[in-house]
């Protein structure tokens, strides 16, 4: 594939953020793709999940087109715009979504054009995504950041709406695939936020090779309004957040595991 169809290849987002300290080292530019196979009951960008654009409306702030098609180029030109920050912070380029593995073409549009002007790469998943679609994307990522949302099957389908068979095939060979591979637990009320449910994961992570960090990501309820305002229910209403003495708690936990772990991410 020529350097000019790789620019020309085209996606769906719904939001690019730039000067962002979370998702990957340094100061980042995230570019948020369209679609999700997941329906994570706290999902905090269900703007993110449906393939189709749709407008959403939050208080107070004008209406929104969620969802633009663009050209891998014209995503490149706002990520160029903060190189000087990149290099003096170690920053980069972080794919998120959705899902944006769900994109392959494109998310490998966009990581390889980033590589190719000396950009570091980072993407956020779910890790449920076909064999070949990793074997074509992860050559170009330098950080993955892959959620491990539960070890049980069952308790994973009922809170996402999928298993986790696959995902938990594939941590093992990205982590066998990739230059880091960091994982992600977001810790949810009545979901995962026992003492056994976060050992279990933090001993699974500890066996992928090459794993060194853990990060436990505390639940919020920063993304109800979005769901009010795309007329959807919120199924997580009414649960508050996690007390901090019992994230560091569950920290201590995590830790048994000699993991390098951390509250956040």
């Amino acid at each position: 594939m020529s350097h000019k169809s790789i620019e020309l290849t085209r996606g769906r987002i719904f939001d690019i953020q730039r000067f962002s300290l979370h998702d990957g080292q340094g100061i980042r530019t995230i570019v948020f793709l369209k679609g999700c196979p997941l329906r994570c009951r706290w999902c905090c960008n269900p703007e993110g999940q449906d393939w189709e654009a749709h407008r959403m409306k939050m208080p107070g702030k004008p209406e929104r087109l969620m969802g633009k098609d663009v050209t891998a180029a014209e995503v490149m030109e706002t990520v160029m715009r903060d190189m000087p920050y990149y290099a003096r912070s170690g920053g980069g380029l972080t794919l998120s979504g959705g899902e944006a593995l769900g994109q392959p073409d494109f998310a490998r549009a966009l990581l390889l054009l980033a590589h190719n002007a000396g950009i570091n790469t980072c993407i956020e998943t779910t890790g449920y995504a076909p064999r070949e679609v990793l074997l074509a994307v992860l050559p170009h990522v330098d950080t993955v950041l892959m959620d491990i949302k539960h070890m049980s099957p069952e308790k994973h389908e009922a809170y996402t709406g999928k298993r986790n068979d696959l995902i938990l095939e594939n941590a093992q060979f990205i982590a066998e695939q990739t230059k880091e591979l960091i994982i992600r637990v977001p810790v949810i009320p009545t979901f995962n936020d026992t003492e056994g449910e976060i050992r279990a994961i933090a001993a699974f992570a500890r066996t992928l090779p090459g794993v060194r960090r853990l990060h436990l990501l505390p639940y919020h309820r920063l993304g109800q309004d979005k769901y009010d305002a795309l007329g959807r229910e919120y199924s997580m209403r009414g649960i508050p957040p996690i007390p901090d003495e019992r994230m560091r708690y569950l920290l201590s936990v995590a830790e048994e595991s000699g993991l390098i772990c951390q509250i956040g991410g």
